[in-house]
This record gives C-alpha cells, structure tokens and sequence, in this order.
C-alpha cells in the first residue's frame, strides 16, 4: 500500500534571468513502512521536492497525496498525518528538552496533561528521559539531533521526513542516529522519506532509493539493484554513472 503518490509533480521558480525549472515531471511512490532514500546531487530537486511534500512550498503542477491526504486540497490536512526534521533544527537552547516536546504536543492541539504525557512517552522511547529537564544547548550534537526526531514523532505520524539528518555527527553519533531510524519504523510502523548526502548512510538505511536528477527521477532501486545494473561494486560508483557527478559526502 502506498503512503505517498506523486505524479507529474513540478515547481518552476522566476527569476529575473528567466524560469528556472527545479523539479520537471516528478512521479514517486513510496510504500507504507518502507524507508526511502532520496538522493541527488547538489541542485537536483531533493530540497525543492521535500518542502512540496511537507507543505511548506505549492507545486507549480502535477498532484501528490500524502499519508491519505491530497497536498493541494488538503495540505493541513498532511501537516496532521506528517513528521519533518530540517537539516538545520530549529530547537532554543535556553529551552529545556521537556518545556519544547510539551509545547510541540500542544501545537498539535493535545490538551496540557496529554502533551506532558506524551513527552515523558517520547523521552522514555528514545532514551531521553534523563535530559528531559536540561537545556537543549548543554545537550551534545548526537542528542539534539535525537530531540529534534521527537519533536517530528509527538503527533505519532504516518510520514517521518528527515533532511540530512547526521550532517555535523560524528560516526558514533551517526551510528546512533542510523539505529534510532531504524527503531522508529519497527516500532511505529513509521515510514521514513531520508534525504542524505552520505551513500554509506542511504545503503545503510534504505529498503529502496530513488536518484533524482535535474528535477527527475534518474534511477530507482535497493542498493544492490542500483549497484547491479549501474555496474559498480559499491552505491557511490553507481550514483556516478548515473549522474554523472560524485556525491558531495561518501
């Protein structure tokens, strides 16, 4: 059963020198519980087609339904049923780990007793708990990181989408990260849309990938059928076959 449908999506940006076309045409099915890789070099489409898909940019055409939802009709209606981590996070330092997962829960329109509830649920699930009454500034890298995926999970979505999650860990924080992903969708059943510069972290983690390229879908495949029919032994001699370019990160 699929969970996202996109079909002839496109965005096409005016510039002053003329349009530029991000995304041309883009069609993708992701199944529901499946962990999906999103790859692409620098200027593919990966970021345009994500912050589509997370409403926070309109399509200039095509159509997509997300977690039951179409995202032009009803995109509150995705934002309800989707998690989203920006590569950048968004946590305040001075804020304690509790007083942001109680006021996400809140935002998501849980009562006060429910979005504490959940909170202390959250903390306990991801190993948290013990931080719940720190700073998010005093917390090391590897652990906002893992704050800012529950605040993605508080309202126990049907879509996690992660952007460059494990940019700036270091391997044990990648490491940490890459088990956390993976416990989220055996747990929850949770499907996982990962954009990632880092092919060992998308061979890792992927069930599937999808290469996109010049605002289209280049390839799509598990990494082995990638490595396969692109003829390389690993998935970064695979990606350069068929981009044409190295990934900024290996």
């Amino acid at each position: 059963m699929a969970v996202i449908t996109v079909r002839g999506l496109t965005r096409t940006f005016t510039l002053k020198s003329g349009p530029v076309h991000a995304v041309r045409g883009l069609d993708l099915t992701v199944a529901d519980g499946e962990i999906l890789g999103f790859l692409g070099p620098n200027g593919a489409g990966k970021t345009t087609t994500l912050r589509m898909l997370t409403t926070l940019l309109p399509p200039s055409g095509g159509e997509a339904e997300v977690a039951g939802h179409d995202l032009l009709a009803d995109p509150a209606g995705v934002r309800r049923r989707i998690g989203y981590v920006a590569q950048s996070g968004g946590l305040d330092p001075a804020c304690p780990v509790r007083e942001e997962l109680v006021t996400q829960g809140r935002l998501h329109r849980l009562s006060p007793a429910d979005a504490r509830e959940r909170a202390a649920e959250l903390a306990a699930d991801l190993g948290l708990t013990e931080f719940l009454d720190r700073p998010t500034g005093a917390l090391s890298g590897g652990w906002r990181r893992r704050v800012e995926i529950a605040l993605g999970l508080v309202n126990r979505p049907a879509v996690l989408f992660l952007d460059e999650p494990t940019t700036g860990l270091d391997p044990g924080g990648r490491a940490e990260l890459w088990d956390l992903v993976r416990r989220v969708r055996a747990d929850h059943g949770t499907t996982v849309f990962l954009t990632t510069h880092y092919l060992d972290e998308a061979e890792t983690l992927s069930d599937r990938i999808v290469v996109v390229d010049a605002g289209a879908v280049a390839a799509e495949g598990t990494p082995a059928d990638l490595k396969a029919r692109y003829g390389g032994p690993t998935l970064q001699d695979a990606f350069l076959a068929i981009t044409g370019r190295a990934p900024v990160a290996v």
